[in-house]
């Protein structure tokens, strides 16, 4: 993971039987769900808990390269990290890589909007969220 910035995020997790479709590898809706999965760990990872409620991220797009199958049981492992914040959106690439041989499955970026869960609306990110969406990954 030498290439991936400092401050970036993963998690590992293995390819259920049930991603794999009838092609006999991971569907590509699953990638999807994958890109997601690992966004939402680093959120929860970063965001103080009094703060979890106030906020939640909604895809404005996803632009995903496909470049290798994944298929049942691999360990995989899904890096992210935020690039650009704009008023209410963040950019933020995702790589996803199998662990026995580090090769690239999938590479993503997705746009993501801040909004409050109470009224629907966009919320600008802060300076203060900018830092915690940036700061060294543990």
């Amino acid at each position: 993971m030498a290439d991936l910035p400092a401050n970036s995020f993963s998690h590992e997790f293995k390819v259920p039987e049930s991603a794999i479709d009838a092609l006999g590898h991971a569907n590509n809706v699953e990638y999807v769900r994958w890109v997601q999965d690992v966004a939402g760990a680093h959120w929860l990872a970063i965001c103080p808990a009094a703060a979890r409620d106030k906020y939640i991220w909604v895809v404005r797009e996803h632009r995903i390269r496909y470049q290798q199958p994944a298929f049942a049981d691999e360990l995989l492992r899904a890096a992210t990290w935020v690039g650009e914040t704009s008023g209410a959106t963040s950019q933020r690439f995702t790589r996803i890589m199998r662990l026995s041989d580090n090769v690239v499955l999938c590479e993503a970026e997705t746009t993501w909007v801040l909004l409050d869960p109470k009224n629907g609306r966009p919320v600008r990110v802060t300076a203060e969220m900018v830092s915690w969406l940036t700061k060294r990954a543990k």
